[in-house]
C-alpha cells in the first residue's frame, strides 16, 4: 500500500504466524542462538506465502506446532486461496476438527491409492453410502483414518442389519469411481484442457513478485540492515587500519627521511606496506559472504529476487566502507610518514587506496561465490592474493620474470595500483631538484624499480583498478547465477 514502508501483506503474514514478536531477532545458527526451532517453521512457511506462488504444495506443516499455531497458518492459507484465488494443497496428518473444517475439497488417499477427492461436504455422504458412519462426538479426521483401518473399521458399521466385512481400500475406490462425485471427475478429467477458459491467476505469468526496481530496494535495504548489524566489525576494520597506520608512520618517521637516494627505498617500501594492508583488510570479506550463502541459494531458487539483485547493493553499500577504511589510512600515514606536501598527491594517493581496497572487497566476495565453504575459500582467497601479490611488480620486478610469465604484470591489479602510488610520489616536484645521469631522482628511483611510466600512466592505473572493481563484481554476480547450493552430507 502506498504510504507504507514495509508491505501490507509481510506484516500481515508475520501476524498470523505469530513471527511479529520476534521479527527483529536474528534466525541464528550453530554459535548464536535466535529464533525457536518453532519459529524457523513459521518463518518458512510464511516465506513460501509471500513469495510469488500461485500454487503452494505443503507437506505435514502442523509438525512441532500445537493445535492452536496450526489452526492460524491453515486460517491464513485458507484466506490467501480464498482472496488470491491461489491453489494451496495440505497433507495432515490428524488435524483438530476446527483445522479440518477450513479446507474446501478433501484428497483422501491410502495405500498410495485415491480413496476420496471431491467436495468436503460430500464425504461423509460418501461413506455412509458404503455403510460407515461417523459418531457425533467423534472428530472427522480421525474418522476418515480409521474407517480405512482393518482394525478400527468395524465399529463404525451403520447397517446392522446386515454382516460386517472388512471393506478393502480398493473397493472403496471403486465404489467412489462408480458414484456420483467420481464420476464428474472422471468426467471432467477426460474433457481436453481449453486454454482460452483458463483462469488468469491459476499461474504466475512473472517470474518475480515484484518489479526489478521493487526487488532492488528490498535487497539494497536487507543488506544495509545487515550491515549495521555487522557495525561492530567495520568499526573495528576502520580503527585497526588507523591503528597500523600509526604504527607505520612510526616505522618511516618523516624527520629520519630526506627526498634522496638512501631514503627512497624507505618510501617506496611504505608505499608497498599500505596495499597490502589494504589488500589484506578485505580477507574478512570472505567469511561474511560465504556465511549468507545458504540464506541466498534458497531464496534464489524460490525466485525471490535475481543473483544480480543481491550482488549489486553489496558491491555499491560497500563503498562507503572503502573510502572511509582509505581515508583512515591515509590522513594519518600521509604527513607522519613524509610525502609529497601537495594536496593533489594527498587526494591522488587517496583514491589509488580506496580502489585498491574496493578491489580486494570485490575479488573475495568473488572468490566466495566460487568457492561456496570456508575451507574452500580460505585456499581460494589466499591463492587469488598470492598470484596478485606475486605478480604486483614489487616482489618480484617484471624483469625477473620468465618471457611467458611477463604478461601475469598486466593482470595483477596491484601493478596498477604500485604504478599509480610510485608515479605519484617519485615524479612530483621534490623528486626532480636532483639528478642522477642526467635523469631526475625520482625518475632514476623508478627506472632500478622498473615502474618507469609517464605521468599519463596514473590515469590508466585508475582506469584498470575501476575495470577490476568491475569485472570481479560481475564474476561474483555470475557465479551467484550459475553456481548451485553444496548440500552436506547430513541433508542427503
Amino acid at each position: 500500500m502506498e504510504g507504507l514502508e514495509g508491505s501490507m501483506q509481510t506484516d500481515y503474514i508475520m501476524k498470523i504466524m505469530g513471527l511479529d514478536i520476534c521479527a527483529d531477532i536474528l534466525v541464528g545458527d550453530a554459535m548464536r542462538r535466535g529464533i525457536s526451532g518453532v519459529e524457523k517453521k513459521r518463518l518458512t512457511t510464511g516465506e513460501m506465502i509471500v513469495g510469488p506462488s500461485k500454487a503452494l504444495f505443503m507437506d505435514e506443516i502442523s509438525t512441532g506446532l500445537d493445535s492452536s499455531t496450526t489452526f492460524q497458518i491453515v486460517s491464513c492459507l485458507q484466506q490467501l486461496a480464498h482472496i488470491s484465488e491461489s491453489t494451496v494443497l495440505v497433507s495432515l496428518l490428524q488435524p483438530a476438527p476446527e483445522t479440518y473444517e477450513l479446507f474446501d475439497d478433501i484428497i483422501l488417499m491410502a495405500e498410495g491409492q485415491i480413496v476420496y477427492h471431491g467436495a468436503k461436504s460430500c464425504i461423509m455422504n460418501f461413506f455412509e453410502s458404503c455403510g460407515f458412519k461417523c459418531p457425533e462426538r467423534k472428530g472427522a479426521a480421525d474418522f476418515l483414518q480409521e474407517v480405512l483401518s482393518k482394525k478400527d473399521q468395524q465399529q463404525y458399521w451403520s447397517r446392522t442389519e446386515e454382516r460386517y466385512s472388512f471393506v478393502t481400500v480398493d473397493q472403496f475406490c471403486d465404489k467412489f469411481k462408480a458414484s456420483q462425485s467420481g464420476q464428474n471427475l472422471t468426467e471432467e478429467l477426460s474433457k481436453p484442457y481449453d486454454k482460452s477458459k483458463g483462469h488468469k491467476n491459476a499461474l504466475s505469468f512473472s517470474i518475480y513478485s515484484l518489479s526489478k526496481w521493487d526487488l532492488l530496494k528490498a535487497c539494497f535495504a536487507r543488506e544495509l540492515l545487515l550491515m549495521k548489524r555487522n557495525a561492530f566489525l567495520y568499526i573495528t576494520k576502520a580503527v585497526q587500519l588507523g591503528l597500523l597506520a600509526v604504527i607505520t608512520g612510526t616505522v618511516f618517521l618523516r624527520t629520519h627521511m630526506d627526498a634522496d637516494r638512501v631514503h627512497a627505498t624507505y618510501y617506496m617500501g611504505s608505499l608497498f606496506c599500505a596495499l597490502l594492508l589494504l589488500m589484506v583488510n578485505g580477507f574478512p570479506e570472505l567469511a561474511m559472504a560465504i556465511s549468507r550463502l545458504p540464506v541466498f541459494y534458497k531464496q534464489r531458487d524460490y525466485y525471490f529476487y535475481p543473483a544480480w539483485a543481491y550482488a549489486i547493493p553489496s558491491f555499491i553499500l560497500k563503498i562507503p566502507v572503502s573510502l572511509v577504511e582509505s581515508v583512515a589510512w591515509t590522513s594519518i600515514s600521509y604527513y607522519l610518514i613524509g610525502y609529497t606536501p601537495e594536496a593533489s598527491s594527498f587526494f591522488r594517493q587517496l583514491l589509488v587506496l580506496f580502489l585498491i581496497h574496493t578491489v580486494s572487497l570485490s575479488m573475495f566476495r568473488c572468490v566466495a561465490s566460487y568457492c561456496q565453504t570456508m575451507v574452500a575459500g580460505s585456499v581460494g582467497g589466499r591463492m587469488a592474493f598470492l598470484v596478485i601479490l606475486l605478480f604486483g611488480g614489487f616482489v618480484i620486478p617484471c624483469s625477473f620474470l620468465p618471457n611467458w610469465l611477463k604478461w601475469g604484470f598486466w593482470l595483477s591489479p596491484l601493478s596498477y595500483a604500485e604504478i599509480g602510488l610510485t608515479g605519484n610520489e617519485f615524479l612530483a616536484t621534490r623528486w626532480s631538484k636532483i639528478t642522477v645521469s642526467g635523469v631526475t631522482l625520482g625518475r632514476r628511483i623508478l627506472i632500478d624499480q622498473e615502474l618507469d611510466f609517464s605521468r599519463y600512466f596514473y590515469w590508466i592505473s585508475i582506469g584498470a583498478l575501476i575495470g577490476f572493481i568491475l569485472l570481479f563484481n560481475a564474476g561474483f554476480a555470475i557465479g551467484l547465477t550459475i553456481k548451485n547450493r553444496k548440500r552436506n552430507m547430513a541433508e542427503i
